[in-house]
């Protein structure tokens, strides 16, 4: 399995449509950095929030997930509330190979500030924005800054192609726009 470097991520997003839209230079100047990097792609965090409340005093549970578990926001700036949660989406859409696995790291910045970012791996064959789970570790409330870097993708190839792709299999958040929340299948 090998990682792949800028110019692979360049042809694949601009001959096959992996990264819409796909910026084919790491933009970096008074912003926090996005775009195509030497052996990734840093992804922007788009413009739409969902920050987690807890004035309705409802659980949060993965199996049933409470859309009252959070209030929506949209702005160029989302304040994470200290020691709280955001949910939010990528502006780029992604359509992953069959052979490729993407992991997603957050960016240096973000995490020097005590914020940090997860997000599950793309799995082969994978469509869709990508939901972004942003946390606030910190006594501080902290900002979020739309349309800038929040974190890194690796693509990584597998030395064959697997024989189930996440199309394949129908994942349950296959071709997600938006900010999607939990699902399971039922």
């Amino acid at each position: 399995m090998g990682l792949k470097a800028d110019s692979w991520i360049r042809e694949k997003s601009l001959k096959e449509r992996m990264i819409e839209p796909f910026c084919e230079e790491q933009v970096g100047k008074d912003v926090v950095s996005y775009g195509v990097s030497s052996y990734g792609y840093d992804i922007r965090v788009g413009r739409e929030f969902k920050i987690f409340t807890n004035v309705n005093s409802t659980v949060v549970d993965p199996k049933e997930f409470d859309d009252k578990n959070v209030i929506d926001f949209e702005g160029d700036i989302c304040i994470v509330p200290p020691n709280s949660f955001a949910l939010a989406r990528t502006v780029e859409y992604f359509r992953i190979p069959k052979n490729v696995l993407a992991i997603c790291l957050g960016k240096s910045t973000y995490a020097r500030c005590g914020i940090i970012v997860n997000v599950t791996p793309f799995e082969p064959e994978f469509e869709g924005h990508i939901t972004i789970e942003i946390s606030n570790t910190t006594p501080l409330p902290a900002k979020i800054y739309a349309n800038e870097g929040i974190a890194q993708v690796l693509f990584l190839e597998g030395d064959s192609e697997c024989e189930t792709t996440y199309k394949d299999k129908k994942g349950k958040y296959q071709g997600q726009t938006g900010i999607t929340l939990p699902r399971i299948l039922k």
